[in-house]
């Protein structure tokens, strides 16, 4: 990173447990400074999606991080795996998302697989080069997501899986999907989960969705049709799969939590830097005190957000309840992402407004952080249910 004197960036100063930790930042560092940051912005704009940068997060072993070690995973903890995904998010969010997308895929089998499932297939889907999707919302059934249609009937020793869901990052470019689908009556305790390749023949995604932002991170609408997938691929009980994807939502939360805040490091970085160079009447423009302030709530809003998600992964990592804590993260991070982002571009003035920087793109990515994983309205109903139970009817 270059050196702005008095105002520039300064390096993160990462709460890193262990030495072994330690090491793998500066790999990650490394990794990001020579494989996303140069091509990033180009990327983006071509809507590339960088499948061949996913292999070698695979075989960097930075897909499988919060995982066993026995089935190929890193074992490390949330608190260290969640500033791996910041790290990622500020060099492309893309990527940053990709990885959380996937841990998302994995955290089915790995909680609630058994022994046999575990090891025939997590350390394929962990190091193995494989990428996943989640496939939980449909075009009827978003925030609603016990109201999903697409149905598994038992067939023999098979389940067929028949509809469609919505909205699946990485939807077309996965290995496998964690699809869930309704084995039972009406609501959520008729849903159960299943473990589907994504080469199965009935299984075909549609024409990639025309986003704002993230254009280099495929979402489409992925077609099951007839998919026939063996009872060993359904992952805990029948009944169960509610249960199982919320929670992995929780686990989730936390990860676009860490995307949000390494998005708007990400454009408070590019904020300073622009206004340590930009001269206006005789002195750079971060002499200013308005602009001044408008960097201090900045800063001010990422060391709360990293905060915030960093105090959720520790109670996680110690078996306490976190589910609260994770919908207050991924709220407050990411609307603080976009407040950011937005003040980036009016710090960069007209510039800001062009895609000659970086700073509009981000600002158009942070919105699409308030939307997934369950948008900030129903990160809100989570936090009042937990302050004052159910509401009443």
């Amino acid at each position: 990173m270059s050196d702005f004197g008095p105002y520039g960036p300064q390096p993160v100063d990462r709460e890193l447990p262990t030495e072994e930790s330690r090491d793998l930042f500066q790999l990650v560092r490394e990794l990001t400074q020579r494989e996303i940051v140069p091509g990033a912005s180009a990327e983006e704009d071509a809507g590339r999606f960088p499948r061949e940068l996913f292999r070698l997060l695979s075989e960097s072993g930075l897909l499988g991080l919060p995982y066993p070690e026995e089935f190929g995973g890193g074992e490390q903890p949330y608190e260290v795996y969640l500033q791996v995904l910041e790290e990622l998010a500020a060099a492309r969010l893309t990527v940053g998302l990709g990885v959380s997308v996937h841990s998302l895929a994995c955290h089915a089998l790995a909680g609630y697989g058994t022994k046999e499932q575990k090891a025939d297939h997590l350390p394929d889907m962990l190091g193995g080069g494989l990428l996943g999707a989640y496939c939980l919302s449909e075009p009827a059934a978003g925030s609603d997501a016990a109201a999903l249609r697409t149905k598994a009937v038992s067939d023999g020793d098979d389940w067929v899986i028949e509809g469609t869901k919505a909205w699946i990052t990485h939807g077309g470019v996965a290995d496998f999907y964690t699809v869930l689908a309704r084995t039972g009556g009406p609501g959520a305790r008729g849903i159960s989960a299943f473990l589907v390749p994504g080469d199965a023949p009935g299984v075909s995604a549609a024409a990639p969705e025309r986003k704002m932002g993230l254009k280099g991170s495929p979402t489409a609408q992925v077609h099951f049709d007839g998919v026939r997938v063996p009872d060993a691929r359904r992952i805990g009980d029948e009944g169960q799969g509610f249960a199982i994807a919320l929670s992995a939502l929780d686990s989730g939360r936390l990860g676009i939590s860490a995307c949000a805040v390494g998005l708007a490091q990400a454009a408070m970085d590019e904020a300073l830097a622009y206004a340590a160079g930009r001269e206006q009447f005789g002195r750079p423009i971060a002499d200013f005190q308005g602009l001044r302030f408008m960097l201090a709530d900045m800063a001010t809003q990422i060391e709360a957000g990293r905060a915030l998600y960093l105090s959720a992964a520790r109670r996680r990592d110690a078996g306490k309840p976190f589910a609260k804590q994770a919908a207050m993260a991924k709220l407050f991070c990411t609307d603080a992402a976009m407040r950011i982002t937005t003040d980036a571009v009016q710090i960069l003035g007209g510039y800001g407004y062009t895609a000659d920087f970086p700073a509009e793109r981000y600002m158009r990515e942070a919105k699409m952080l308030q939307i997934v994983e369950g948008t900030n309205q129903i990160q809100r109903v989570v936090v009042a249910r937990h302050l004052a139970g159910p509401e009443t009817r």
